[in-house]
């Protein structure tokens, strides 16, 4: 089969590796109708997350068809339509049933190892085996779905659910105020997960003119393009100089962090789903004297998944519109560039 190989700074090809097959008795094999390049796929592509080992598989999110299972699988069936969260888990330990599917006690990274230790496929292929498959898939009911659905049941492998939980985390309820530091997809998201909250008024911290567009379309009620001090500045003359109750931190960087802290109101929560680059700092004693809180980190979106999947199948959600490129796979390293030039808010893979 053809897979996404990443062998160091932009060097992305398409190659030709062997077709994966079953390896424990809770596999299954995934032909992939649709996958995607994520944000944090760039700080790989970009040099900065170094410690990886190269070259090797990449690529975190997909949705495909069952094509094979083992043995020991019960609740997957061959021909399912299934959405794959961005790790493998098995859904029964402890932590996944409080919540936190991404720390469980056999988690496993696709284009890493297994719990195991065997080789897991990336996600920019044509195949993907898939361990602990009873857990880690969501299953979409009624088979193969419309193609036009197919963008916004891929955003729930990672990006929207990453943006939900942002919010979540952050405390958004029916009439919150809302800061989202971020316009990239996982901002945009944020910005309709606090929308489908019910949030009263959405801020957009943006300064290019199509994602502010999107985001006003996903329910943001204004837009700051200012930074740093003039950015919190701005956002807090939207506020009578108080502030709004919830901010989603979607970067990760140390001046979006920064950013998120000054901006909130005393008291207010912010909410952190950017993947943590450039040494991001927590002011204690200013958070002290503020009571602002901070609660976030790695979206665990397996535990999410079932739950807002109906409202994409009947369309009162439409998340895939962060979906502004689709490329061939054979395209790839162009998707890719794309991205990171910032010619593409998030590009769409099919095999």
């Amino acid at each position: 089969m053809r897979a996404t190989i990443i062998h160091g700074e932009k060097d992305i090809r398409l190659e030709e590796v062997p077709d994966p097959r079953l390896v424990s008795g809770q596999d299954a094999i995934v032909r992939v109708v649709a996958s995607c390049v994520c944000g944090s796929d760039l700080w790989h592509y970009r040099g900065i997350a170094s410690s990886a080992k190269v070259p090797r598989p990449i690529g975190h999110e997909f949705v495909g068809i069952v094509e094979e299972v083992a043995d020991g699988v019960a609740r997957v069936k061959v021909g399912d339509f299934v959405i794959a969260p961005f790790y493998d888990c098995d859904m029964t330990c402890a932590n996944c049933r409080n919540g936190f599917s991404t720390s469980c006690l056999e988690k496993g990274d696709w284009g890493g190892e297994d719990h195991w230790g065997h080789p897991v496929d990336g996600g920019q292929g044509e195949y993907v085996r898939v361990p602990h498959a009873d857990g880690t898939l969501t299953v979409v009911p009624g088979g193969a779905p419309s193609d036009d659905l197919v963008p916004g049941l891929l955003t729930l492998s990672d990006v929207f659910l990453t943006g939900h939980h942002a919010a979540v985390s952050a405390g958004v309820t029916a009439g919150s105020t809302v800061v989202v530091v971020g316009d990239g997809a996982v901002g945009l998201s944020g910005v309709l997960a606090s929308t489908r909250l019910g949030a009263g008024r959405i801020v957009a911290m943006s300064r290019h003119a199509p994602r502010q567009a999107l985001a006003r379309e996903f329910g943001a009620t204004d837009v700051v393009a200012e930074r740093g001090v003039e950015g919190v500045a701005a956002v807090k003359d939207l506020f009578d100089g108080i502030g709004p109750d919830a901010v989603l931190e979607c970067v990760g960087t140390k001046e979006s962090m920064d950013q998120a802290l000054r901006s909130a109101r005393p008291g207010g929560q912010v909410g952190f789903v950017g993947v943590p680059h450039g040494e991001p700092e927590l002011p204690v004693r200013r958070m002290f004297s503020t009571n602002v809180g901070v609660r976030g980190g790695v979206a665990p979106v397996r535990n999410y998944a079932e739950a807002l999947l109906p409202e994409v199948l009947d369309r009162t959600i439409d998340p895939g519109r962060v979906f502004d490129l689709e490329l061939p796979l054979a395209d790839v390293a162009e998707a890719y560039a794309a991205m990171d030039e910032r010619r593409a808010i998030k590009t769409l893979l099919r095999p």
